[in-house]
Parts: C-alpha cells; structure tokens; sequence
C-alpha cells in the first residue's frame, strides 16, 4: 500500500494517521486488511504472514504470528503505530503482551484475559463468578471418570475440547457412542474434556470492542454455519459461512447481552487483574430462558467478521486505536451501511478432515472474494493452501440480494474438488427461525 502525505483536506482524519500491522493469515485478516485499506487514516498496512489476497492490499513479512518476540521485534522495526492480532493461538501465547511491552499500541488482550478462549474452565468460573447464564458443564480429565459423567448430560450430548480447536472440537450429537468416543479421542490426546448441557434455541455471535477501561462498544450480530453440510449435517467446521444482521432477533437484544453478559464478564475479569481490552466474542444461544452463553473468544470470529465489517462504515482504524489505548469511551457512535452481507466459504476436497492442497484457483478476482487459504505459486499462479481456502462475501439493500451476490460470485469460481454450503441464511430468508418463548 503506497505512502499517503497528509494534505490540507485532511482535517477529517482527526488527530493523526497511523501505520498499521495485523498479524494473522486468514480471511479475518483478509477482511481486517481490506477495511483498514479503505480507511483514510491509515498511511501504511502491513500483514503478517499474510496470504495471496492481503499481499495485494499490504506489505507481507513473513514472521511466526505466535511468535511474540519475532511480532514485537517486526512492529518496532516497521514503526508500527498499532497492532491488530487476528487469531486466538497468538493471543493465548502472549503476542499482545510483548507488542505493548514494546511501547507499541495493540488490539488484543494479553495471554491471561485471553484465557477467556483458552480454557473453558477458566470462561466458566469467570462466568459463574459474574452470574452470567450459561451450559451446565463438568472437566473430565480422566478415562475412568467419564461415562458416570456421560450420565450425567444428554442427550443431547455436547463435548468440547478444553483447549483451543479451531471451532473443530466440538462434538454435539444425540448418539452416546458418537460422544464417547469423541471425548475418548481427546482425553488419549491428552487433553481435558469438557462436558455441557445442550442449550436449546438459536445461536448469535455478537462482536464487542473492549478497553482495559471497562468500556464496550458492540458491533452487528450475526450467525454463522458450523457444520459443513447444507442443512447443518455433518461434523463441525471453523465455520461455513455467515450473514448479518439478524432482522429475526427480538428488539433490545444488543443491549441485553451486553447489560446482562458482557459488562459482567469485563468487569469480573478486571476484579481479577486480568482487564479484557480487544474483541469480546460472544457465542450464545437464544433459550426459553432468555440469552445464554454458549463460548467466549477472545478475538473477532470467522466467517462473521467478514459480513459484519463489509457494513461498517466507521474508519476501522480509529475504533481499534480507541480500544488499544483505553479511549473507547470518547469514540462516536458507530455507522453502519443499510442492508445485508452474506459470507460464503468455499473449503479445499476433504475439509473439514485433511485438505487437498495445491489446486489452481481461478475466478477469484471478483471483489469481495477473501483469501483464507491460498499462496501465490512461483509461476504467479494462485492455488490453495488450506482447508478453508476463500471466503465470499456479497452485499446487497436486503438479506436476499446479498445471498444472490455472494453465490453468483461463488458459481464463478473454479477450485477443482471444492465444496461449499448453498444455505447459507436461507432459513432467515424464508422465516424459519425462531426463538423460544421466554418463560
């Protein structure tokens, strides 16, 4: 991205420009590049590793993003004025830490708040200790003790791998073997189990920008598509595909989840010195017992950030430097385009099990096609290198004329051996979902 020198029509910029770094390799950092491209007040844009799609738009260096020493060396070499961190394994390790260390402004909590994705135990008690609803559950840390906690859930069944999992997991099933042997694979593994009752209702993620302050600013919800199968069949995937915003949720909610669940939640976790300041991701059900919470992340979601950022209107760069320096409070409301966005991703062959990687990729030049999993090939050519390999995001004046965008760009895309969901939102379209009377 070239240089850009302040002029005398810039006094819309506010107080200063600012060079940007977002560490990640993903669509969400694809997504993330691309609004902060757009974005007046930012003069510089780098992305690190980055892939094909981000190279187009910002420098790419190719550093370990879970790295925290090898990141905060290339933020202070690059003069980096903040510092966006995309996935959860960089935070879990304490990249933030050591970008702030440096003196350098980021947006991202340090590794213990990001414990709140980490451990499920940990966002458990966290939870528990702020009176914030949510899925009865149990650890399981030892084969002999698990099938008198089996008994105690289901069905149906929800097991989850303590630890980080890329959203694969996860199992939820009505079968008992299924789940046993699930948590049997873990545990062998030598990971913790977690076991938790089966919130009914719909799912929403709702996105919150947090300072170490206390203050939140939440964006549109949306909802995602686990399973990688049309009609949500299948096993569980990093996500298929996503919309928003939710024309079916019930009036008020935003600021309910964010009264009833996330200022709790910041605030427990301040009482503990562990102050959350970044992207408080939300992952909840919408139960007979009102909103509950199914997850904490601890970074902005993907597929969702896709749609969501394709409507914001406000500069990307200012919200983020707001929250980094504990100056949300004073950031104006924010804007937003009217209508729809839809997300669609299109996965390698054997997704979500070991991709086939390698395969030419064309038709993916269309904007609003963003680059997952792909590399550029020493010919020029662009193939893939992942199992979600390109998110497609259409945009249009309603929920309709967005899906129609997204797939019309999916249809023009050749990956030989792909696959993707044909439903993604097609259930709001057609009025079916709905959410359980309070009781």
């Amino acid at each position: 991205m070239p240089s850009r020198v302040r002029t005398a029509g810039d006094e819309h910029l506010g107080s200063s420009t600012v060079r940007v770094l977002v560490v990640g390799s993903g669509a969400r950092e694809h997504a993330l590049v691309l609004a902060l491209s757009k974005d007046p007040e930012v003069v510089a844009l780098a992305c690190a590793p980055g892939n094909a799609g981000t190279a187009a738009l910002a420098e790419s260096y190719g550093v370990e993003p879970a790295d925290p020493t090898a990141v905060a060396e290339l933020a202070a070499k690059w003069q980096a004025d903040l510092v966006v961190i995309g996935p959860e394994g960089p935070l879990v390790a304490g990249v933030a830490d050591a970008v702030r260390a440096a003196g350098i402004a980021c947006f991202g909590p340090g590794a213990d708040a990001a414990r709140i994705e980490g451990s499920k135990a940990y966002a458990k008690d966290v939870m528990n200790a702020a009176g914030v609803r949510t899925a009865q559950s149990e650890i399981v840390d030892n084969p002999a003790r698990l099938d008198a906690a089996l008994a105690r859930f289901g069905p149906t069944w929800v097991v989850k791998d303590d630890g980080l999992a890329a959203g694969k997991g996860v199992v939820v099933t009505p079968d008992l073997p299924t789940a046993r042997a699930h948590a049997m694979t873990l545990l062998e593994g030598g990971h913790p189990v977690l076991l938790e009752s089966f919130l009914d209702g719909p799912e929403v993620s709702l996105f919150c920008v947090v300072d170490a302050e206390g203050a939140v600013v939440p964006l549109l919800p949306a909802q995602d598509s686990k399973r990688v199968g049309d009609g949500d069949a299948g096993p569980n995937t990093g996500g298929m595909g996503a919309y928003a915003p939710l024309d079916w949720a019930p009036d008020g909610l935003v600021d309910d989840v964010v009264r009833d669940i996330i200022r709790p939640v910041v605030d427990e976790m301040a009482r503990r010195g562990n102050p959350f300041s970044g992207l408080l991701y939300a992952g909840l059900a919408l139960t007979s017992n009102g909103p509950e919470v199914i997850e904490f992340n601890c970074r902005f979601g993907d597929p969702e950030t896709e749609s969501v950022l394709a409507l914001l209107r406000s500069p990307l760069s200012r919200l983020l430097l707001s929250a980094a320096k504990g100056e949300l409070a004073a950031h104006p409301p924010l804007e937003w385009a009217e209508g729809a966005a839809v997300t669609v991703i299109v996965a390698a062959d054997n997704y979500p099990g070991r991709p086939r990687t390698g395969d030419v990729i064309t038709g993916a030049e269309a904007d609003g096609v963003l680059h997952a999993g792909t590399r550029r090939r020493d010919d020029g050519a662009l193939v893939s290198a992942g199992g979600r390999v390109l998110a497609v995001v259409g945009t249009g004046d309603d929920l309709a004329a967005a899906r129609v965008e997204a797939y019309r760009k999916v249809d023009a895309i050749h990956l030989p051996g792909s696959h993707h969901r044909t439903d993604i939102a097609l259930r709001a379209l057609n009025g079916e979902i709905g959410v359980p009377a309070t009781r």
